[in-house]
């Protein structure tokens, strides 16, 4: 038995959901997806990665900029679903839109649930020095993220990038949807209310957060550097320039925060910082000992 479907999604982080519905002989009636945006220097109109891969799989793609209009809500009925899939939709779902499929909508959210509700969660919980994370499908409300959990699950974050966890929960929440979905059509699913302990939510990262406060332990300024790592990407400042440090290990070291200790690492709060990916605006990311034979620095200088 298949399901016919209407997923809304956006970035890069759906695609693998989408894909894992279409292989799984779903019906996917419609994909919605944000309107196209400038882009690029030319300001040219682009697609969203979820458009392009919708288009290229030959489905009918909706961009609809609000779906609080009655003829959108008329449009969505007018479908006869099942069901729904959202993953980073980034458009309200109204509560006549979360009433019209005949089994409910239903998000991937890349996060422990009630921990890191809202926009940033990956990005959040590695900023916040977790140690665990995950991606849960949960029936939706119209609370943010606050609906019963159908699957769950779990993955150890350790030195892990906001990056390279961005790709192992699109790939696992991708499965995962794929096998809720078996479940509601089996009727074998459970729908766990979520704990009311525990709330916290992922604001969007603002650029104010970006700029790196050497004054901060070295542990918790590695735990921000990854979480901001690759985009937007935690900097600091040398000689009037703005560098993206994209990697770095805590060490032993003390010096004034900020300062270039002999050795070549960098003095926090408490302890160091050895850097170990860099990046100059325009240019691609290189190793700290490349970059310093292009670009000098002296021990005892220190970073803004």
């Amino acid at each position: 038995m298949t399901l016919r479907l209407a997923f809304m999604g956006t970035p890069d982080f759906a695609v693998p959901t989408l894909a894992e519905l279409i292989g799984a002989g779903h019906d996917i009636a419609c994909v919605y997806t944000q309107p196209p945006r400038p882009s690029g220097r030319g300001l040219q109109q682009e697609k969203s990665p979820v458009h392009k891969f919708a288009e290229a799989a030959g489905i009918p793609v909706r961009t609809p900029i609000s779906l609080k209009t009655a003829s959108e809500q008329q449009a969505f009925g007018e479908l006869g679903l099942d069901a729904a899939v959202v993953v980073a939709y980034g458009i309200l779902l109204p509560k006549t839109i979360l009433e019209t499929p005949r089994l409910g909508c239903f998000n991937l959210h890349a996060s422990l649930l009630p921990r890191w509700r809202g926009a940033a969660p990956i990005q959040r919980a590695v900023m916040a020095c977790d140690r665990e994370t995950g991606a849960m499908v949960m029936r939706m409300q119209e609370g943010l993220d606050t609906g019963p959990v159908l699957l769950a699950a779990r993955v150890a974050i350790g030195r892990k990038t906001s990056g390279e966890l961005h790709q192992e929960l699109a790939q696992l929440g991708a499965d995962l949807m794929g096998r809720a979905l078996a479940g509601l059509e089996r009727g074998s699913t459970q729908d766990r209310p979520q704990s009311d302990e525990g709330v916290t939510y992922a604001r969007k990262i603002e650029k104010t957060e970006t700029r790196i406060d050497w004054s901060k332990p070295a542990a918790e300024l590695d735990c921000i550097i990854r979480g901001l790592s690759p985009s937007p990407g935690a900097w600091f400042e040398a000689k009037g320039e703005r560098i993206k440090l994209l990697l770095a290990d805590p060490v032993a070291g003390k010096g004034a925060p900020g300062e270039i200790l002999p050795d070549f690492t960098i003095a926090c709060g408490d302890d160091a910082l050895r850097p170990l990916t860099v990046q100059r605006a325009g240019r691609a990311p290189m190793v700290w000992q490349a970059f310093l034979l292009g670009f000098p620095l002296r021990p005892g200088e220190k970073l803004a």
